[in-house]
C-alpha cells in the first residue's frame, strides 16, 4: 500500500504545480491591478492636499470631514436610495423575462438570449444619450404626448430629474439582473413544478412555494450586481439628472477632477467602498439564508 501510495506522489505533486502555475497569472492581476490600486487609494486618503502624495505623514482630516459635514452625507443617502430604487426596478421588471426564457422559451430560447444581450453591443453613453433624447423638452416623449393630444404644450417634468436617473440606469443594467435570474431559474428541476401540479397546487402557489425561494439566490446576485455599480455611478446623473440628482459619484469624479484633490476624493471613495461592503455582507447573509432552502 505504501508502494502504491509513493508511486502516486510525484504525480500528484505534478498536478498540484500545474494548478498553482495556471492560478498564477490570475493572482498576479488580481494583486496589481485591483490589490495594488486599492492600497493606493486608501494610502491617498490619508493624505492631506499639499503637493506631496508620496510624503511621509499621514492624516486623518478628509474622514473627518467626509464624517462631519451634512453634504456627504446627504448625498451618500440620496445614491443610496437612487441605487436602491433602481436595483428593485430592475429585478422586478427583468424577473418575468427570466421567468419567460427558462419556463416558456423553447426553441427560441436561444434568439431571446441573443436579444437580452445584444445591449452589450453599443455604448454605455449612447444608450443614456438616447434616454435623454426620449426625455427632452422637444424630445420623443414630448413629442408623443402632445401629438396623442393628452398634453398641449412639452413638460420638463421627464429630463434633469431622480426619475430620469433611475429609469434610465435601470434600463442600462437590465441585461445584468436578468442572467443570473435565468441561470437559477433555469436549474430549478422540472420535476419539482411537476409534483407541485401533482399534489394540486395552482400555478400561482406553486410560483411562490416552489420557483420563488429556489431562485433567490439568482435574485439576491443580480441586485448586487446592479446595486453595486450603480451607487457610484456619475455619467448617468450628469446626463439625465438635475442637481437634484446629484450622486456620491459625481463629487468623487469632481475631486479627482475640477477640485484636484486627489486624497480627498480618495477619502470619498474608501467610504463609499465601506458602504458597499456592508451591503455586500448583508447580501450574503441573506443568499445562505435563502440558499439553504435550495
Amino acid at each position: 500500500m505504501s508502494a502504491i501510495i509513493a508511486a502516486r506522489t510525484p504525480e500528484a505533486r505534478s498536478s498540484s504545480g500545474f494548478r498553482a502555475a495556471m492560478l498564477l497569472p490570475g493572482a498576479l492581476v488580481t494583486f496589481l491591478l485591483i490589490l495594488f490600486a486599492l492600497g493606493l487609494v486608501l494610502f491617498l486618503a490619508f493624505r492631506g492636499n499639499d503637493g506631496s502624495l508620496l510624503g511621509v505623514g499621514l492624516t486623518g482630516e478628509n474622514f473627518l470631514t467626509v464624517a462631519t459635514d451634512p453634504l456627504y452625507w446627504t448625498v451618500t443617502l440620496r445614491s443610496l436610495i437612487i441605487a436602491g430604487l433602481v436595483t428593485v426596478a430592475t429585478v422586478v421588471t427583468a424577473y418575468p423575462v427570466a421567468d419567460y426564457l427558462a419556463f416558456h422559451a423553447g426553441r427560441q430560447r436561444g434568439l431571446l438570449l441573443f436579444l437580452v444581450t445584444l445591449p452589450f453591443w453599443t455604448s454605455y453613453l449612447l444608450r443614456v444619450f438616447a434616454w435623454k433624447i426620449v426625455l427632452a423638452y422637444n424630445g420623443v416623449l414630448n413629442s408623443a404626448l402632445i401629438e396623442s393630444g393628452i398634453w398641449s404644450e412639452p413638460t420638463l417634468a421627464f429630463l434633469n430629474t431622480p426619475a430620469a436617473v433611475v429609469v434610465t440606469l435601470a434600463h442600462a443594467y437590465a441585461p445584468f439582473a436578468i442572467l443570473p435570474i435565468y441561470v437559477a431559474l433555469d436549474t430549478i428541476p422540472k420535476s419539482l413544478l411537476e409534483a407541485a401540479s401533482d399534489l394540486g397546487a395552482k400555478p400561482f402557489t406553486a410560483f411562490r412555494r416552489v420557483v420563488l425561494p429556489n431562485s433567490m439566490p439568482g435574485v439576491l446576485a443580480a441586485a448586487l450586481v446592479v446595486f453595486v455599480p450603480t451607487v457610484g455611478d456619475y455619467v448617468t446623473p450628469a446626463m439625465v439628472g438635475g442637481p437634484a440628482s446629484t450622486m456620491i459619484g459625481s463629487l468623487i469624479q469632481s475631486q479627482f477632477g475640477k477640485a484636484n484633490d486627489w486624497p480627498f476624493g480618495a477619502a470619498l471613495s474608501v467610504c463609499v467602498m465601506l458602504v458597499i461592503l456592508l451591503v455586500v455582507l448583508v447580501a450574503r447573509g441573506a443568499d445562505r439564508r435563502f440558499g439553504s432552502r435550495t
